[in-house]
């Protein structure tokens, strides 16, 4: 089984189509970085991923099951472009109410492990609205990883970080993979993301221009993809 699939899929806003044809298969435990400039349909693909959004024409599967399946959201972690914490909650009353919607069986020993990973616990009575962005990140991705998910996506994971927050999500997704748990990444710092990637899929205009196992080159030369796949 994949982690994710994505058969002939197309997503259409009015008549403009910011998705066009795209097919690919994620084997389990890996860990893609989707790439492409702005405006490619990186974000496009992963909401539909998600369940956010539904393909115009096409298949999209999550771990076997339609991605809309609320069996297959509730083995999702989601660290969104946007943040997405509650400013008037703590940061502890962010992660118990996610815990709740996750019905985890000891939420309050999750919150106080993910606090605590993420360098937060110090402030967890405190509302997020006082956060530095930098922590409002963290926040998210604390929410993230809290109800340990089969499978993680994220949307430029790793902006408004600091070098050893970097390192932190970098560690948390390490550890992730080695669990089993399978990785969509949407990100322009390609340096970044080919330390973890396992495959690597290109977007240009909608299209998928290039889709397999992480080039080797890219590790040393993260614009190796774009130059050599990014005017198909």
């Amino acid at each position: 089984m994949s982690a994710v699939v994505l058969n002939a899929v197309w997503k259409y806003f009015g008549d403009f189509a910011a998705v066009q044809d795209i097919s690919l298969a994620l084997p389990p435990a890996s860990c893609l970085a989707l790439l492409g400039r702005n405006g490619a349909g990186k974000t496009t693909v992963l909401r539909m991923l998600a369940g956010l959004s539904t393909p115009s024409q096409g298949r999209v599967e999550v771990l076997g099951m339609p991605s809309g399946d609320v069996r297959a959201r509730a083995r999702i972690g989601i660290l969104g472009h946007g943040i997405g914490v509650y400013d008037e909650l703590s940061a502890a009353e962010n992660l118990r109410l996610f815990a709740g919607l996750y019905e985890l069986p000891d939420a309050d020993r999750a919150v106080t492990r993910w606090l605590e990973r993420t360098w937060l616990d110090h402030v967890r009575d405190s509302p997020a609205r006082e956060f530095s962005r930098g922590m409002r990140q963290r926040l998210a991705v604390a929410r993230a990883f809290l109800a340990q998910p089969d499978l993680l996506l994220l949307d430029e994971p790793f902006t408004s970080l600091d070098d050893r927050a970097i390192a932190l999500l970098q560690s948390l997704l390490a550890e992730a993979l080695a669990g089993g748990t399978s990785v969509v990444m949407s990100t322009h710092q390609v340096r970044e993301a080919m330390e973890m990637a396992t495959h690597a899929a290109l977007l240009v205009r909608g299209k998928l221009a290039h889709f397999g196992p992480r080039p080797p080159e890219m590790l040393n030369d993260p614009g190796w993809l774009y130059r050599t796949y990014g005017e198909a």
